[in-house]
């Protein structure tokens, strides 16, 4: 396969550009002592990235010599490069982009601002948070529903969420995690989950060794909330289809009494309101 050279000076520039717009909160750093420059220091970005701080810091000055394709991984992992930026920076490589090793972490800000004009709904992706939990406020490895739904420990009859149809969102989730893993089967954190919920759920092996993948768009849920008692809700969702994500939105019946409840949480929010599962 023909690859061009690479191009040293737009990949240095590239690369600090795209380092300078990262603050250390956003990768989950300290913030630490008073910083002279914006963003991310070299050697941050390089431990992010697993390469050594000198070759980073050569890159940045157009002295490296052609990174490897696991090296423009690192870094585009550690810059928390978009798709498109993880291309543009295979291309200034002179390396072919390969396709994204696992799907995307990061939602998109037209989906944020999204999320915020639409009232009286609760959404995944962003968070759900006044009608189950919040998300933010737990560590990242606990906001995965799907290991929610089959590994954590409840009183017998009692589901996620006190959700009534938890059954048909578990064979949902199972057959979405199925297409995921074929989809990015080099993903570390897709296969860890599902040998991990293999290992633990009697109920995902079995739904595992069904083999399915299809799954309903649309679905209606109850929530039995603390404070507002039952919440009935249509759940669609949508497909970001650049980033291999899903927006699910829930939303009740106008004029209904969930619609009441609904427009209610908008108005408590997430005040330590502990959803009885």
């Amino acid at each position: 396969m023909h690859t061009r050279g690479v191009d040293r000076q737009e990949l240095a520039a590239f690369l600090r550009s795209r380092r300078e717009r990262i603050t250390p909160a956003d990768v989950g750093l300290p913030a630490g002592p008073r910083r002279r420059t914006p963003g991310l220091r070299r050697e941050e970005v390089a431990s992010l990235a697993y390469i050594s701080t000198e070759y980073y810091t050569r890159l940045e000055q157009a002295r490296a010599p052609r990174p490897s394709p696991e090296v423009l991984a690192g870094i585009a992992r550690a810059l928390r490069l978009s798709d498109a930026e993880r291309d543009h920076l295979h291309h200034l490589a002179g390396e072919p982009p390969r396709p994204a090793p696992g799907p995307s972490r990061a939602v998109r800000q037209s989906i944020l601002d999204l999320l915020n004009r639409l009232p009286q709904t609760a959404a995944f992706v962003t968070s759900a948070a006044a009608l189950m939990e919040d998300f933010s406020a737990v560590p990242r490895r606990e906001r995965n529903l799907v290991r929610k739904v089959f590994l954590e420990s409840r009183p017998p009859g009692q589901r996620l969420y006190g959700v009534s149809d938890a059954d048909a969102f578990a064979r949902r989730s199972a057959k979405r995690l199925r297409a995921t893993a074929a989809r990015y089967p080099d993903d570390p954190e897709v296969s860890a989950l599902v040998e991990e919920l293999l290992a633990g759920s009697d109920e995902f092996a079995r739904l595992w060794a069904s083999h399915d993948v299809a799954a309903e768009r649309t679905l209606v849920k109850t929530f039995q909330h603390p404070v507002v008692g039952p919440v009935t809700v249509n759940c669609d969702a949508l497909e970001i289809s650049d980033r291999d994500q899903q927006l699910v939105l829930y939303t009740a019946v106008p004029g209904s009494p969930s619609e009441e409840a609904l427009r209610l949480l908008s108005v408590i929010g997430t005040q330590r309101m502990d959803v009885t599962l």
